[in-house]
C-alpha cells in the first residue's frame, strides 16, 4: 500500500507592515465612514511580499489585506487611477499586473505581458488605458476597458525607470484658425515619456507607436526617476551622486508635432544641472500638486524638500548678485549693467536653474527612505508626507508650510504618526514557542516580540540586544534571549519588565535549550564554552523596606569546555545526552551526567548550523552550511542518510516533537535558499517543498503537538504553516515538479524564438504577448475543437444531405449517426456552438495569446466556423476580433494563398450584414437614449435626494424648499 502523509500549508502570514520592494499610497479616506473627519489621518497602500496591505494611520491597525491565493510573486510598484480612486494597478515580480477595486478587494482584470519584474505603473487621465515598463527593458501599453494589450514599445536597452502620459494643453495657431485642446478631447495622452536605466529619456508617439525623441537625460551613470509637474509644462530627471537635471517641456512644439510628422522642433529642452545635499542616488522625484514644492529622496535616512521660486524672488536673488559682484569685482562693465526693475525684463528661459530650484527643509527620518507620497496637511499652513522605510515602518510627518518672514527661520516638522509595532525594525533571528503553543517569541537586533499565535496579534514589545537564540522556560511566563555581547536577558512577560542581565559568556550565545526536567538550562558560545544554568528563585529585598519578593534567576553550576566555538546544543528527549556541534564540523556527544564524550560525529564539510534529536533519542539530526542534512544514529554514530537538501545553507532543522501521528521521525530544514523542507526521516523521502518566503529563512521553530511549523526570514514576515486533512503522495508530488520543470521549459523557449523573431526585425513596436500555462491549455482547447468540429460538420452535412434526399423519394429518413461524446455531453449542442463557447470563456488577453499557438493549416477550418459566426449573426464583435488578429499575424501567408481568396470574400459579405444588423441597433438605441434624455431634462428632477433640502429648477426658477414626509 502506498503511504500518505498530511500536507503542510501556508495558513497566514503577519510581522510585516511593508516591504522593501514596492511603494506607498496615501489616501484621504478610510473604511470607516465615521471616521472620514478632519480627524482622519488617512489611509496607507503598501505592499508586503505577495500582499497589498492596507493601513488606517490614526488607529494603526490593518483594515483589509489583498491576496491572491496561487500566486507567490512580490509586489513591486503599486498605482492609483486619477479618473477612479478605487481603481488600484499592482505590478508584480513576475511579469502580472493586477487590477484591483479597493472598495470589494476583487480583482478586475489580469494582464500578464512582461518577462520579468514590473518597475514602473501609470494610469492615464481618464482612466482607460494603463502604461506598464519592467526589467525586460519593454514598455506595454494596455487596455483597460477591451482587456487587451495594445502595444509592446521596444527601444530603451535597461530596465524602465519612470513613466508619465503627456497630455497637449496648449493653444495652436494654425494660419488664421486657433485651435485649443483640452484634456476631454481625442489628442489627450496622445505621448508617453519614459526614463530607464540606459541613461535615456524618450518621448513615444502613442498614435504611431514610435519614438519621436530621444535625449541623454544623465552624464554620470544611470537615470533612476524623473517628475513631472502638474501642468505638464517641465520635468526633473536624476541620477548618480545627488545629480539632478531640470528639462522644459515645449507645448506648443509637442501640439505641432501631433499634427505634423517630423517637424524637426524639440520638445524636450535642457535647462541644466543643479545637485542635492545627498550624494547617494536618487530614486523619486515627486511634485506637490497643489504648492510649489518638489521631494526628492535617495536610500538614505533623509528626504529633501526643494522650492520652486516664482518670477518675483527670481528677480530679487538675480538682482542681489548682480549687486554683489559690483561691489567685489569693480568692473566698468558691470558696473553699466542696469538692475531688474521690473519682471516682463527677466528670461526666465535664460536664468540659472539653481535660481529656480532652492532647499527648503531636510527631513531626517527613522529609517532608510524606501518610497513617500504627499498625504493632505492638517491645515493649509501645514503639509503631511507618507513614508515608507526599508526597516518596516511607516511614517507620517507634518511640515509647516508657513511662508517664511525672515531668512533665518528654520523650517519646523515633527513625525506625528508611525505604524511600526506590528512588525521588527531588523531581521528576526530567532523563534520560541511557549509549552502550549499558544505565544510566539521572536527577537532581533534590538527587540523582542510575543505575539498570539493563533490572532498574530502583538502582546508585548521589549528591548533587548543583539538576539542571537531565545526560549520559554517552564510556566510560560519568562523568556530567556542570549545576545551577541554573551549575556543572558531575562524578560517577564507578564510586567512587561527585565527582571536580569546575566553576563554568561565572553562572546556570541548561539544556542541554547532547556533540559527536559526543565530545571536546566545549557548555552552555547564562541567563547569555546557550553555552560549549565540552574533555574532558582531568590528572595530579593525591597530597598527601603525590610520585604522580600521572590526573584527567578539562573545559578551556574557547571561548565563544558571545547576546542571550538560551539554553534549549536541540545539534549537529548530522554535526558541522558548532549550534543553540540563545533565549528570543527563535527557533532560531539556527551553523557550529561559525567560529562564524558560518548560519541563524534564525522562527515559534514562544513560547519553544522544547527541539530535535534528525535522524540524517542534515536537519530541526531544536523544542517550544515554545506547544503546537506545528514541523519544520525544515537547507538552508534553512524551516518544513516545524507540529503543534498537546499541549494544554499542550511541554517535550521528539526524533528516534530511527538509521535502523535505516526511522525516523529518526520523533520523539516530551512535555508537561505528561501524553502522550506518537510521530510520523512524513515523512508529518506522528501515529502513536500513549501515556497512563499522571500528572503533568507533565519528562524524555524515546530509546535510540540507538531500541527504548524513557524518560520520567519529575511523579507521580516513570519509565516505560519500548518497541517492539513489533506493527503500527499510522493508519487504525485514528483510528478507535479516535473510537470513544472516542464511548462517552465516549454514557456521560455516559446517567449525565447517569439522575442529572437521580433528582435531580428528591428521594430519598435510589437503585438504584447507571453505564453503562459494557461495559454496552452486554451490553445489545446481551441485545436480539439476545430479538429472535432470539422469532423462533425462533415457528418451532419452528408445527415441533412440524406434527409434531403429521403424526403424528396418520399421514404423514411435515416437516423441520426453517432457524434462524438464531448458534443453529447454538452446537451447535444452542434460543433460552431462548442467552438463558440470555448472562444467567449477565453478572457481577451489569453485569447490572442492562444490563437497565436494556432498553425496556418488550422486556419482554413477557423475561418470555415467564423463564417458559420457571421452568417447566424452570433457574436458578430468577437468574429471580428479574432478575424481582425489572425489575418495580422498571417498576412504574407494570405496574401500569397489563391485558395483562401474564396473563403475571405464569402466571410466579408457575411460579416458585412451582421454588421449593418449590429449598427441599425445601435442607431436605434442611441436616439432612444438621446429622447429619453431631452425628455428628462424638460421635465426635471424626478426625485429628492434624502440628504438635501434645496433643490433649483433647470429652467432658472428660484429654489424651492421641499419636505419629505
Amino acid at each position: 500500500m502506498v503511504k500518505s502523509y498530511l500536507k503542510f500549508e501556508q495558513i497566514s502570514t503577519f510581522g510585516q507592515i511593508c516591504s522593501t520592494a514596492s511603494n506607498c499610497i496615501w489616501d484621504s479616506k478610510t473604511e470607516d465612514e465615521a471616521t472620514t473627519s478632519r480627524t482622519s489621518a488617512g489611509r496607507a497602500f503598501v505592499g508586503a511580499n505577495e500582499d497589498v496591505l492596507v493601513w488606517d494611520l490614526k488607529r494603526g491597525e490593518l483594515e483589509s489585506r489583498w491576496h491572491v491565493t496561487d500566486n507567490r510573486a512580490q509586489v513591486t510598484v503599486i498605482v492609483r487611477s486619477q479618473n477612479d480612486p478605487d481603481l488600484f494597478a499592482v505590478g508584480y515580480d513576475d511579469g502580472k499586473i493586477r487590477v484591483w477595486d479597493s472598495r470589494t478587494t476583487t480583482i478586475y482584470i489580469t494582464f500578464n505581458g512582461h518577462k520579468s519584474a514590473i518597475t514602473q505603473l501609470t494610469f492615464d487621465r481618464k482612466g482607460v488605458r494603463l502604461a506598464s515598463g519592467a526589467r525586460d527593458t519593454d514598455i506595454i501599453l494596455w487596455d483597460l476597458v477591451g482587456e487587451v494589450g495594445l502595444h509592446k514599445l521596444k527601444g530603451h536597452k535597461d530596465q524602465i525607470t519612470s513613466l508619465n502620459f503627456l497630455s497637449v494643453a496648449q493653444p495652436l495657431k494654425d494660419g488664421d484658425e486657433e485651435t485649443v485642446l483640452t484634456n476631454g478631447d481625442e489628442e489627450d495622452d496622445q505621448y508617453l515619456l519614459s526614463t530607464s536605466k540606459d541613461a535615456l529619456i524618450k518621448i513615444w508617439d502613442l498614435s504611431t507607436q514610435h519614438c519621436i525623441e530621444t535625449h541623454v537625460a544623465q552624464t554620470n551613470g544611470e537615470c533612476w526617476a524623473l517628475g513631472l509637474s502638474p501642468d505638464h509644462d517641465g520635468c526633473i530627471t536624476a541620477g548618480n551622486d545627488g545629480e539632478m537635471r531640470a528639462w522644459v517641456i515645449d507645448q506648443q512644439a509637442l501640439a505641432r508635432a501631433s499634427k505634423e510628422f517630423a517637424s524637426g522642433e524639440k520638445v524636450l529642452k535642457d535647462r541644466g544641472t543643479f545637485y542635492r545635499n545627498g550624494k547617494d542616488r536618487t530614486i523619486a522625484v515627486r511634485f506637490h500638486p497643489k504648492r510649489d514644492l518638489i521631494a526628492f529622496h535617495g536610500s538614505e535616512k533623509a528626504i529633501e524638500l526643494w522650492r520652486i521660486r516664482n518670477e518675483d524672488e527670481i528677480k530679487k536673488s538675480v538682482n542681489r548678485k548682480r549687486k554683489r559682484r559690483k561691489e567685489k569685482l569693480a568692473d566698468q562693465e558691470m558696473q553699466d549693467e542696469p538692475e531688474l526693475e521690473d519682471s516682463t525684463d527677466l528670461d526666465l528661459s535664460q536664468v540659472n536653474i539653481t535660481e529656480v530650484f532652492v532647499p527648503y527643509v531636510i527631513l531626517r527620518t527613522g529609517g532608510r527612505v524606501r518610497s513617500m507620497d504627499w498625504a493632505g496637511g492638517k491645515s493649509s499652513k501645514s503639509l503631511s508626507i507618507l513614508l515608507a522605510t526599508t526597516n518596516n515602518q511607516l511614517e507620517l510627518y507634518d511640515v509647516d508650510a508657513k511662508e517664511r518672514k525672515s531668512k533665518d527661520r528654520t523650517i519646523d516638522y515633527n513625525r506625528s504618526l508611525s505604524i511600526d509595532q506590528a512588525g521588527h525594525r531588523s531581521d528576526i533571528r530567532c523563534l520560541a514557542l511557549s509549552s502550549d503553543d499558544r505565544m510566539l517569541a521572536s527577537a532581533s537586533s534590538n527587540t523582542l516580540k510575543v505575539w498570539n499565535a493563533k490572532t498574530h496579534s502583538c502582546l508585548r514589545t521589549l528591548d533587548c540586544g543583539y538576539a542571537l537564540c531565545t526560549t520559554f522556560l517552564p510556566g510560560n511566563k519568562i523568556v530567556v534571549v542570549g545576545t551577541r555581547e554573551g549575556n543572558l536577558e531575562i524578560f517577564d512577560i507578564a510586567a512587561s519588565s527585565l527582571i536580569d542581565t546575566i553576563p554568561a559568556h565572553e562572546r556570541d550565545i548561539w544556542s541554547m535549550h532547556l533540559s527536559p526536567d526543565g530545571r536546566t538550562l545549557i548555552t552555547g558560545s564562541a567563547d569555546k564554552s557550553a555552560k549549565f544554568w540552574e533555574l532558582r528563585v531568590v528572595q530579593e529585598e525591597v530597598l527601603g523596606t525590610n520585604r522580600k519578593n521572590p526573584k527567578l534567576t539562573l545559578v551556574h553550576t557547571r561548565t563544558l569546555k571545547t576546542a571550538d566555538d560551539i554553534l549549536a546544543v541540545r539534549f537529548s528527549p530522554d535526558g541522558k545526552y548532549l550534543a553540540l556541534s563545533t565549528l570543527d564540523t563535527t557533532v560531539k556527544v556527551f553523557f550529561v551526567d559525567t560529562l564524558k564524550l560518548y560519541l563524534t560525529l564525522y562527515g559534514h564539510k562544513l560547519p553544522v548550523l544547527n541539530l535535534d534529536i528525535s522524540y524517542d533519542s534515536k537519530l541526531v539530526l544536523t544542517s550544515s552550511a554545506d547544503k546537506t542534512v545528514r541523519i544520525w544514529g544515537l547507538d552508534f554514530g553512524d551516518c544513516h542518510k545524507t540529503f543534498l537538501a537546499h541549494n544554499d545553507s542550511v541554517l535550521n532543522c528539526q524533528f516534530i516533537p511527538d509521535n502523535r501521528d505516526g511522525n516523529g521521525h518526520h523533520f523539516f530544514s530551512a535555508s537561505k535558499d528561501r524553502t522550506l523542507k518537510y521530510y520523512d526521516g524513515d523512508k529518506f523521502e522528501q515529502i513536500q517543498k513549501l515556497e512563499g518566503h522571500h528572503g533568507e529563512i533565519w528562524a524555524m521553530t515546530v509546535a510540540h503537538n507538531g500541527q504548524f511549523v513557524v518560520t520567519a526570514a529575511h523579507d521580516k514576515s513570519i509565516r505560519i504553516w500548518d497541517q492539513t486533512d489533506e493527503q500527499v503522495f510522493l508519487e504525485e508530488e514528483r510528478e507535479k515538479e516535473l510537470e513544472e520543470m516542464y511548462e517552465n521549459t516549454l514557456l521560455t523557449s516559446l517567449d525565447d524564438d517569439g522575442a529572437n523573431e521580433k528582435d531580428a526585425e528591428g521594430v519598435e513596436s510589437t503585438d504584447p504577448s507571453k505564453q503562459s500555462g494557461q495559454t496552452l491549455i486554451a490553445s489545446e482547447k481551441i485545436t480539439e475543437a476545430l479538429t472535432l468540429g470539422v469532423e462533425d460538420l462533415e457528418i451532419m452535412t452528408e445527415h441533412a444531405k440524406a434527409v434531403q434526399n429521403a424526403k424528396a423519394n418520399a421514404t423514411k429518413p435515416p437516423a441520426q449517426p453517432p457524434r462524438h461524446p464531448i458534443y453529447l455531453a454538452n446537451g447535444n449542442i452542434s460543433a460552431s456552438s462548442y467552438l463558440l463557447n470555448i472562444l467567449q470563456k477565453l478572457p481577451p488577453q489569453h485569447l490572442t495569446d492562444a490563437l497565436l499557438l494556432l498553425s496556418f493549416s488550422q486556419l482554413p477550418t477557423l475561418l470555415t466556423f467564423l463564417t458559420l459566426f457571421a452568417e447566424e449573426q452570433r457574436n458578430i464583435p468577437l468574429v471580428c476580433r479574432i478575424l481582425n488578429f489572425m489575418l495580422k499575424v498571417h498576412n504574407k501567408q494570405i496574401v500569397s494563398s489563391r485558395l483562401m481568396r474564396v473563403e475571405l470574400e464569402n466571410l466579408r459579405e457575411k460579416l458585412r450584414a451582421g454588421m449593418e444588423k449590429s449598427r441599425r441597433e445601435m442607431g436605434f438605441n442611441l436616439a432612444g437614449l438621446r429622447v429619453l434624455g431631452r425628455r428628462m431634462a424638460d421635465e426635471g428632477p424626478g426625485f429628492v435626494d434624502e440628504n438635501v433640502d434645496e433643490v433649483q429648477e433647470s429652467k432658472g426658477k428660484k429654489r424651492t424648499f421641499v419636505s419629505i414626509a
